[in-house]
C-alpha cells in the first residue's frame, strides 16, 4: 500500500471521533429531541463501522502471503490493540469507581464479560470487538474465499441485527425471544465483536485488494447518496415502530459506510498520521473531557449555561477532547525524541529489505505493451512470489493497470492469489496432483494440461474445470509433443475440459545467433501450424500464447492472443551481457538494502570472518550488515569480488558471508554508523549494482538471485 493514497481516510477519521463525542452527548436534546435522534441515532452510526472498516483495509491490505507472517500480523495487531485496550481500562477505573461500578455484585463472569463484550466503560467495547471481529475474519480468511468471508459475516451480522435495531421482529416468536434472552446473559448488546465487527472488517479487507473502478468518484457518491437516503429511511421507519432495543446496526448502514470508505479511497493524497493519531487520542479521551467540562462548569456556577445548553456543551467537550489529545501526542512525541538517536545517527526501519517500486513495474508494463500489437494481451507471470516482488502486491497494481491474466508455477501460488482478492484468469502452468484438482474449480482457476494422459486424468474427475492446453514444440519439458497431432485433438473431446486458451514454450528466444534464431523460428511456424490443426478439425484453441519476455524482446510486432513476460515485467534481464531487440526502457522494480549493525576498528593482520580465511591488510575499520546467506545472499558472493553500496560508495565484502550477517570494509568511507544503509541491489548516489551484475559473478541467471531472497527480508513497497 503506497503511503500517499489514503489522505481522504485519516481526515474522515477525525470527522468520525466528533460523531461519536455526538453519540455520546446528543448535541440537539435541548433543540428539537427528534433531529437529534435523526442525527445521534442514524447518521453518526457511520462512524463506529467506518473505524471497523479502515482497521480490516489496513490490517489485511498490508498482509504478505505467507501463513507465518499473517500470524505474525494478526499478534502484533492484537498486543497493539490490547495495550491500547489495556491502557483505557486503567484511565478509567477512577469514572468507573465515581460511577458506582464496584458498589455492584461483582462475580468473575460479570468482569469477564465486560472485559470481552461490552468495554469497562461505554466507549471501549469497540476495542475487544476490534480485536474479536479481526481473529473472527482472520479465521475465516484460513479456510474459505473472500466471497465465503463476507457471507458468513453477513450472516452473523444479519443475526445480530434481531437484537439492535429490527429487536421488534422478535417479539413474536417464543424461540428467537429466548434466543436472545439468553445472548443478553452474555453479552449486553449484539454490537460486538461476534456480530457487529466481522462484516466490517472484512468490507475493509475486500476493499483493500479489489481494485477501484474507473471514475469511481461518480459510482460511490452516488452509492453514498442512495444509501444515506435509505439509511435514514430505515432508522425514521424502525424508530417510530418501536422496534430498536438499540439503534446501532441498520442494513442500509452497510452500502453507505462501504461507499464512503471507497470515494475516500479514491481521494487519493498524502496521509496525515497526526490527524490519524488525533481521532484515536479524541476517541479515547473524550469522556475525560466530558468529566473536566462538567467539573469546570459546576465549579464556575455556569452549569446551566454550559452543560444543559447541549450545543454548547458538545462545542466545550470537542474542543476540550481536541486539546487534552494533542498535548497527549506532544508528551508522546517527546519521549519518543528522548529515547531516539544521537545527533548524526541513522536507524533503518528493518534489518534487511527490498523496496518494490510498483510505479516501475506499471513504468515496465507499458514498455511491454508498446512491442506487442495491441490486440494482444498481457499474461503476467508472477510464480516464485513474483521472481521474490511479492504476488500479491504486484499482482494487485498490474490489476489496476489492466491486467486480466496472471501465470503461477502450483495450485498453491495461485490460492494466495485467489484468497488475497485478485480477479481475473489464473493459470497454472505445472502440473497438478489429484487430491489439488478440488481446490483448481473451487478457486476458480485454470489448469494447464501437459500430455494427453494428463487430460484422462482431469476428466476422470468428473467436475467441468478450465484448462489451457501446452503444446511440446521443442522446449521437450512439459506438452503434448506436437508430432502427435492425433493425441492433441483428443484433449480437446473431453467434456469436462473448458479448454480456454492453447499455448507452448519458447526454447532459445534470448539467443541471437543463428542456431537459436533458428530454433525459435522453427517452434513459431510448429505452433501455428498445430493451431491450425486444431481449427481444422473443428475445436476452438481459445486465446494462444507463445511468447515470454525474450520471446517479446526480440521477436516484436507477433500477434498471438496473449503474451507471457516475466523477467523482464521486473525490469532486467537473464544477464548483464543480453542484448535484445526491442528498443525498450526497461527500469529495476527490485532494491534490496540492509541495516548496517556494528562498525568496529581492525588492525593488519587480524582475520575476519568464519575460518579466518581473511586477514586484514592494515588497521581500517569494518561494518557488520545484517543480511546473509539466509536471505538470500549467496556465500560465494564474496569470494567473486561482491560488495555492497555504503553512502554512494562501494564497499567490497570481506570474509566469508554468514547466515544472518556480513562484513564489509568500510575503512575509506566516511562517517559510516550504525544504522546506516547497506545496498545490495539497487542504486545509492552515482552508483548501482544490478541483480544481473550479481548473476553474472555468480555464473547464474538474474532470476535466480531474485527468487532466492528471503522470507525474512521485508518487502517495502513503494510509490509515488
Amino acid at each position: 500500500m503506497a503511503n500517499i493514497r489514503y489522505g481522504g481516510i485519516d481526515t474522515f477519521k477525525l470527522i468520525a471521533a466528533f460523531l461519536v463525542i455526538t453519540i455520546h452527548l446528543g448535541p440537539l436534546l435541548s433543540v428539537d429531541p427528534y433531529a437529534d435522534f435523526v442525527l445521534t441515532g442514524i447518521i453518526a452510526r457511520l462512524a463506529v463501522p467506518f473505524f471497523f472498516i479502515a482497521s480490516g483495509f489496513f490490517l489485511f491490505g498490508k498482509m504478505k502471503a505467507d501463513r507465518k507472517r499473517e500470524l505474525a500480523s494478526m499478534r502484533r495487531f492484537t498486543l497493539r490493540v490490547g495495550v491500547l485496550y489495556a491502557a483505557g481500562v486503567i484511565a478509567y477505573l477512577p469514572l468507573n469507581l465515581y460511577d458506582g461500578y464496584f458498589k455492584q455484585p461483582i462475580s468473575i463472569g460479570g468482569i469477564l464479560q465486560d472485559i470481552v463484550f461490552n468495554g469497562t466503560f461505554y466507549h471501549l467495547w469497540y476495542l475487544p470487538a476490534l480485536m474479536t471481529g479481526a481473529w473472527i475474519v482472520y479465521g475465516l480468511r484460513v479456510l474459505f474465499s473472500a466471497k465465503t468471508v463476507l457471507a458468513v459475516s453477513a450472516a452473523l451480522y444479519g443475526l445480530a441485527l434481531l437484537g439492535d435495531s429490527y429487536y421488534g421482529l422478535t417479539a413474536g416468536s417464543p424461540a428467537l425471544t429466548a434466543l436472545y434472552d439468553g445472548m443478553f446473559t452474555i453479552f449486553d448488546y449484539t454490537r460486538n465483536g461476534i456480530g457487529f465487527a466481522p462484516l466490517y472488517i472484512a468490507l475493509g479487507a475486500w476493499a483493500a485488494v479489489r481494485p477501484l473502478p474507473s471514475r469511481p468518484r461518480q459510482k460511490y457518491v452516488i452509492w453514498l447518496i442512495l444509501s444515506i437516503a435509505a439509511l435514514l429511511v430505515e432508522g425514521m421507519v424502525l424508530h417510530a415502530a418501536g422496534w430498536p432495543r438499540h439503534d446501532s446496526m441498520y442494513l442500509a448502514l452497510v452500502p453507505a459506510v462501504y461507499s464512503l470508505f471507497r470515494l475516500l479511497q479514491s481521494a487519493e493524497g498524502r496521509e496525515h498520521p497526526y490527524l490519524r493519531a488525533l481521532s484515536t487520542w479524541i476517541y479515547m479521551l473524550h469522556p475525560w473531557a466530558i468529566v473536566l467540562v462538567r467539573g469546570g462548569a459546576k465549579a464556575t456556577g455556569s452549569f446551566d449555561l454550559i452543560v444543559e445548553n447541549k450545543p454548547v456543551f458538545y462545542i466545550a467537550v470537542s474542543f476540550v477532547s481536541v486539546i487534552v489529545s494533542a498535548v497527549c501526542i506532544w508528551l508522546l512525541q517527546a519521549m519518543k525524541r528522548g529515547r531516539g538517536p544521537k545527533k548524526g545517527e541513522k536507524h533503518s526501519r528493518h534489518r534487511a529489505w527490498a523496496e518494490i517500486d510498483l510505479d516501475h513495474l506499471a513504468h515496465n508494463l507499458q514498455q511491454l505493451k508498446n512491442i506487442i500489437p495491441r490486440s494482444t494481451a498481457i499474461m503476467a507471470i508472477v510464480k516464485a512470489d513474483a521472481y521474490g516482488h511479492g504476488s500479491v502486491e504486484v499482482a494487485r497494481r498490474l490489476y489496476k493497470e489492466g491486467v486480466r491474466s496472471f501465470a503461477v508455477a502450483d495450485v498453491e501460488e495461485a490460492i494466495v492469489l485467489r484468497r488475497s482478492g485478485i480477479e481475473g484468469e489464473i493459470l497454472v502452468l505445472g502440473y497438478t496432483a489429484d487430491h489439488r484438482l478440488g481446490d483448481i474449480v473451487r478457486y476458480r482457476l485454470t489448469q494447464t494440461v501437459i500430455s494427453a494422459e494428463d487430460a484422462e486424468r482431469l476428466q476422470a474427475f468428473g467436475k467441468p474445470m478450465m484448462v489451457h492446453v501446452k503444446i511440446d514444440t521443442g522446449m521437450r519439458r512439459l506438452g503434448e509433443s506436437f508430432e502427435q497431432i492425433e493425441r492433441i485433438l483428443s484433449i480437446y473431446r473431453h467434456k469436462f475440459l473448458h479448454i480456454t486458451g492453447t499455448f507452448s514454450h519458447l526454447a532459445a528466444a534470448d539467443r541471437q545467433d543463428a542456431a537459436g534464431t533458428a530454433l525459435t523460428l522453427k517452434q513459431f511456424e510448429i505452433f501455428g501450424s498445430v493451431v491450425a490443426q486444431i481449427k481444422a478439425a473443428g475445436f476452438q484453441p481459445g486465446r494462444i500464447h507463445l511468447q515470454s519476455s525474450y520471446g517479446m524482446l526480440n521477436y516484436e510486432g507477433v500477434g498471438m492472443d496473449l503474451a507471457r513476460p516475466g523477467i523482464a515485467l521486473y525490469g532486467s534481464l537473464g544477464s548483464e551481457k543480453d542484448v535484445v531487440r526491442a528498443d525498450v526502457d526497461l527500469r529495476p522494480v527490485l532494491s534490496l538494502k540492509a541495516a548496517v549493525s556494528l562498525v568496529k576498528s581492525v588492525q593488519a593482520g587480524d582475520s575476519i570472518g568464519y575460518g579466518g580465511d581473511y586477514i586484514s591488510p592494515g588497521d581500517g575499520r569494518i561494518a557488520t550488515i545484517s543480511i546473509g546467506y539466509a536471505d538470500g545472499v549467496a556465500r560465494a558472493y564474496a569470494e567473486r569480488g561482491g560488495y555492497v553500496l555504503i553512502h554512494g560508495q562501494q564497499a567490497k565484502i570481506v570474509g566469508k558471508i554468514c547466515m544472518d550477517q556480513l562484513m564489509v570494509d568500510v575503512t575509506d568511507i566516511e562517517g559510516v554508523r550504525q544504522g546506516d544503509t547497506a545496498t545490495l541491489i539497487g542504486r545509492d548516489g552515482d552508483q548501482a549494482i544490478t541483480a544481473a551484475a550479481i548473476a553474472d559473478r555468480l555464473g547464474t541467471l538474474t532470476n535466480e538471485v531474485l527468487v532466492s531472497l528471503g522470507s525474512r527480508v521485508e518487502r517495502v513497497y513503494v510509490s509515488r
